[in-house]
C-alpha cells in the first residue's frame, strides 16, 4: 500500500526544490532575489561607513539592514527545515558564512559597530556560480587546480631564489648607502630591495649614491623578468593538463551535418542519416578538408 504523504512533507519537498535547486523558475528566482538581497546589504553597509550620508539617512539605513537581515534569517531557517540532515547545511561552507552574515545585526545590541562585519555576506556571491549554471566551467577550474598543483615545486624554488637574491641585494644595499640614506638596517633594506623587485617602488626609500642607483636599476629589470617567470610555469602545467584535440575533431563536432538530399542542418553530431528525409549525412567541406 502506497504512503501517503502529509501536506507538511509535501511542503517541505516542493520548498527544498525552490531553496536548493534552479532548475525551476522559481528556483532560480529565488537565488536571484536573495543576491540582490546581498548586494544590497552589502550597499548599505557601505553608505553607513560614509558619515554625510549615514547622518542623513541613518535611519532608512538601519530600518533596511534590519529588514534584510530578518529576510536572511527566514531564508536560513527555511534551509534547515527542508533538508533532510540539517547539520549537513549548518556545518557546510555556505551553512557558516549564511549564520555569520546574520548575527552581526543581532550582536549589535550587545557589542557597537559589529553590524559592520555583515560585509562578510559578500562571500554569499559564491552562489552565483549556481544561479548562472555555470557547473560546465568546474573542468577548467579542475585543470587549473592541476596546473597549480603541478607546478607547487617549480613555483616554491623560484620565490626561495628570489628570496636569496633579495636578502643579498639588501645587505648589499645597506652597506653601501648605509644609514645616512634610510637604509637604516639590513631588514629594511630587504623591504627597499623587495618593493623594488616587484616594481611597486613605494618611493618612502630612495638610494642616494651613484653604485646604489645602478644597482635599483638593475633590480627593477630584473623584476619584469621575475614576474613572468611564476605566470610562465603555470601556463605550460595548464596547457599540459588540456586534453589534446586536433583542431579537425573540433570542427567536426560543432558543425552541423548538412543533408545533400534536402539541404537539412543535422545538429545531431553522433547523427549518420537525415532526420528529414533519412539520406545518410555527410560534413561542410570546409570541415573535413585537411589543413
Amino acid at each position: 500500500m502506497k504512503e501517503t504523504k502529509s501536506r507538511y512533507e509535501i511542503w517541505k519537498q516542493k520548498a527544498h526544490i525552490v531553496i536548493y535547486g534552479t532548475n525551476t523558475p522559481a528556483g532560480r528566482w529565488f537565488d536571484i532575489c536573495i543576491l540582490i538581497l546581498i548586494l544590497l546589504s552589502i550597499l548599505v553597509v557601505m553608505l553607513e561607513s560614509v558619515e554625510e550620508i549615514d547622518r542623513k539617512y541613518h535611519d532608512i539605513l538601519l530600518i533596511t539592514e534590519w529588514i534584510i537581515t530578518i529576510l536572511f534569517t527566514i531564508e536560513y531557517f527555511m534551509r534547515i527545515i527542508t533538508m533532510k540532515n540539517p547539520w549537513k547545511y549548518i556545518l557546510s561552507f555556505y551553512g557558516i558564512i549564511d549564520l555569520v552574515a546574520i548575527l552581526p545585526m543581532y550582536l549589535s545590541y550587545f557589542v557597537t559597530g559589529t553590524h559592520v562585519l555583515a560585509t562578510v555576506r559578500s562571500l554569499r556571491l559564491l552562489r552565483v556560480f549556481r544561479i548562472m549554471k555555470l557547473m560546465r566551467f568546474i573542468g577548467e577550474a579542475s585543470q587549473l587546480r592541476t596546473a597549480l598543483k603541478a607546478s607547487r615545486t617549480k613555483i616554491a624554488v623560484f620565490l626561495y631564489a628570489v628570496l636569496i637574491i633579495s636578502v643579498v641585494i639588501g645587505s648589499l644595499m645597506f652597506v653601501i648607502e648605509g644609514e645616512e640614506n634610510g637604509f637604516t638596517s639590513i631588514p629594511r633594506s630587504i623591504y627597499w630591495t623587495i618593493v623594488t623587485l616587484t616594481t611597486v617602488g613605494y618611493g618612502d626609500i630612495a638610494p642616494q649614491t651613484e653604485l646604489g642607483q645602478f644597482i635599483a636599476v638593475f633590480i627593477m629589470i630584473l623584476g619584469y623578468g621575475i614576474i613572468a617567470v611564476p605566470t610562465g610555469i603555470v601556463t605550460v602545467e595548464y596547457a599540459k593538463s588540456r586534453p589534446q584535440e586536433s583542431d579537425k575533431t573540433i570542427l567536426q563536432e560543432e558543425s552541423p551535418k548538412i543533408c545533400n538530399q534536402c539541404n537539412t542542418e543535422n545538429y545531431n553530431t553522433k547523427a549518420r542519416y537525415c532526420y528529414h528525409c533519412g539520406n545518410p549525412l555527410f560534413l561542410p567541406e570546409r570541415d573535413v578538408r585537411e589543413p
